[in-house]
């Protein structure tokens, strides 16, 4: 089934809660029907990108958007997206991240030379700024492209769509500053954006959406990091279902924003669904979400477009990777 055809399964009503001015755009206006649940199988597969399809969006990153991306880059400056991995970071159940400093000997030679290391215990793919490949979500027992979660697991990792074979990504970077649009630092506990609110930001910003670019949302969610831990993991504003399938209506390589989830969490249309963006994205169109970025320099240097690069981990069969995404220009 064609990608048109699989969007048009889902529909959203859209409202949001009240909070220091801001709501939320009424279901009527987005056009959007009763609320959302998984297409069957038969309905979202094969991808648009067809059955033996295992990379998704990546199949965007052609030669020309590279070199493309790399154009943008003209002042030679790089402002850094990703949270400083530490142990002061939020933590979701049992993800940890603990470092050992250990100095490992000092050779005996005249010019002693120490040596020194780290012990990490930690849940690598899924803890700081992080990226998530197409096996961290399923429908049921089906990943991306309906592929049999089991048929594509081992001890060691997946055997499929591991986080390795994602490789460098350098693409068209566009910040949708939310947050900015509404006059605040940061949106209100569990906003839910909407469609409205994306086209509001990107008109304030002069900036059009493009086939293959990286989008990424300022909530202002990332002020709370490392500060308000509690408060960060608790629930976040974030994109709904309906500007979901907005987004992805204009094929991006990826979306990203500033908050754990990179959706609303939780779902203020769907209280019964769990995480619902993550499944719409990653399982039924293979667009992959990058999550908990660091955002305020970017949103205090004012460039909204600019090339994106960002290189996953080669971790074999991982579901996901710690990252840092980065913006030249």
């Amino acid at each position: 089934m064609k990608a048109f055809s699989r969007r048009a399964l889902f529909a959203c009503f859209a409202c949001g809660s009240a909070h220091l001015g801001l709501q939320a755009t009424p279901a009527g206006a987005q056009g959007a029907g009763p609320g959302w649940s998984p297409p069957a199988s038969a309905q979202r597969c094969p991808s648009r990108w067809g059955p033996n399809d295992r990379r998704g969006s990546m199949n965007l990153l052609t030669p020309d958007r590279i070199r493309n991306a790399a154009s943008m880059i003209r002042e030679g400056r790089k402002i850094e997206m990703g949270h400083v991995l530490a142990q002061n970071m939020p933590f979701f159940g049992t993800r940890r991240f603990d470092v050992h400093q250990k100095q490992v000997f000092m050779n005996p030679q005249a010019n002693r030379r120490g040596s020194n290391e780290e012990v990490v215990i930690s849940e690598i793919g899924q803890v700081g700024t992080q990226f998530d490949g197409f096996p961290h979500q399923t429908i049921g027992n089906e990943v991306y492209n309906c592929v049999d979660l089991p048929s594509i697991m081992s001890r060691t990792g997946f055997t499929q769509m591991g986080i390795e074979t994602v490789g460098t990504i350098m693409t068209r970077g566009v910040l949708i500053d939310v947050a900015g649009a509404k006059g605040v630092q940061t949106l209100p506990d569990t906003y839910e954006i909407t469609v409205a609110d994306l086209e509001q930001a990107l008109n304030r910003q002069r900036v059009e959406l493009r086939e293959g670019d990286a989008m990424i949302i300022n909530t202002g969610w990332g002020h709370l990091w490392g500060r308000e831990n509690a408060r960060y993991v608790a629930g976040c504003p974030g994109i709904g279902v309906a500007a979901a399938e907005w987004l992805i209506a204009k094929n991006p390589m990826l979306l990203g924003a500033d908050n754990w989830p990179v959706e609303v969490a939780p779902s203020k249309t769907m209280p019964n669904a769990s995480l619902p963006v993550h499944q719409i994205a990653l399982v039924v169109n293979g667009v992959h979400l990058l999550e908990n970025m660091n955002l305020a320099e970017i949103v205090a240097s004012g460039k909204n477009e600019f090339c994106f690069m960002m290189q996953p981990l080669r971790a074999q069969g991982f579901s996901g990777s710690t990252v840092s995404p980065a913006a030249l220009f």
